[in-house]
């Protein structure tokens, strides 16, 4: 398993995390909670037991699961391509704490 921790959360693979929306200004999207199936620049696409939702980054904070450790991280955090946030996404993971 991937060394994930409070700090490195926002530089590593989100596909395949269990995760749940704490926050967002669309109201249908707080609460929904599931696993993330792909990911693209500005969404999380996430399965939920009431199906496949697409969940917006930048106007949510979401709350990641990894074994027993969860993560909160703001959706401006992560709202890059995937591929780009290891390069694009180091400010704000020098900001975070460990």
């Amino acid at each position: 398993m991937l060394n994930y921790n409070n700090k490195t959360i926002v530089l590593h693979e989100l596909s395949g995390l269990n995760v749940q929306v704490l926050k967002s200004l669309d109201k249908n999207q707080k609460g929904v909670r599931g696993r993330v199936l792909k990911e693209t620049k500005n969404t999380l696409v996430v399965e939920t037991s009431e199906g496949v939702k697409q969940v917006v980054k930048k106007t949510s904070t979401f709350k990641f699961f990894v074994g027993k450790k969860s993560f909160t991280v703001e959706g401006i955090e992560i709202n890059f391509r995937p591929f780009e946030r290891t390069e694009k996404a180091v400010k704000f993971y020098k900001r975070r704490k460990p």
